[in-house]
């Protein structure tokens, strides 16, 4: 896909269109994730935020699969959660955040999940909204995602992490510097 402006994250209007495509397409083969929702009125809100359709574009980009799972009764906006079966390809392979990153001396990572994630524009989801994405289907069969860290856990230096085995949403602790092929994060985006 084209970006007509990397300072302003624009996309072209013909990656645009091809990107509301693709997320329309999983919107209809997906209607267990958003029951009740409709489509065209959650195009008019994408079309209205055209910055948040070059974060949309960094998730599928990045293996996401971004979809709507849910809309917020008092604002309106539509929730939008990283619904790949897996954790994101593009984006395995990294420790938490940048201070686990930079404490690395050997064999760092190229990046870490807070990094990536704030520079694609979206959060990592937390534990409670993880375990709400596993109740919509079976995500992380075969890896596993950093979820949002509370700050006390972060301050001794771990980070947690999920994923579902045995039929079960398990969370788990590791170093914030300690990154694994299977590991990535997933991520959540309002419009």
């Amino acid at each position: 896909m084209n970006i007509t402006n990397n300072n302003k994250k624009e996309l072209s209007p013909e990656s645009r269109e091809e990107l509301l495509k693709k997320l329309e397409t999983r919107f209809e083969k997906n209607m267990q994730r958003h029951a009740g929702l409709d489509w065209s009125n959650v195009r008019v809100r994408l079309e209205a935020n055209p910055e948040k359709l070059w974060s949309f574009n960094e998730m599928e980009r990045t293996g996401g699969e971004p979809d709507v799972i849910g809309q917020d009764k008092e604002t309106g906006e539509y929730i939008f959660y990283d619904c790949s079966a897996e954790s994101p390809e593009g984006r395995r392979n990294i420790c938490y955040d940048r201070e686990a990153l930079e404490a690395r001396k050997k064999f760092p990572p190229d990046d870490s999940a807070m990094n990536m994630a704030e520079a694609m524009g979206i959060e990592l989801l937390t534990e409670e909204q993880y375990r709400a994405l596993q109740k919509l289907g079976k995500f992380d069969l075969k890896t596993s995602s950093w979820i949002l860290t509370p700050a006390d856990i972060r301050k001794l230096g771990g980070a947690i992490f999920a994923d579902r085995r045995y039929n079960t949403v398990f969370v788990y602790h590791n170093g914030a510097d300690s990154y694994y092929g299977a590991r990535g994060f997933r991520g959540s985006l309002r419009v």
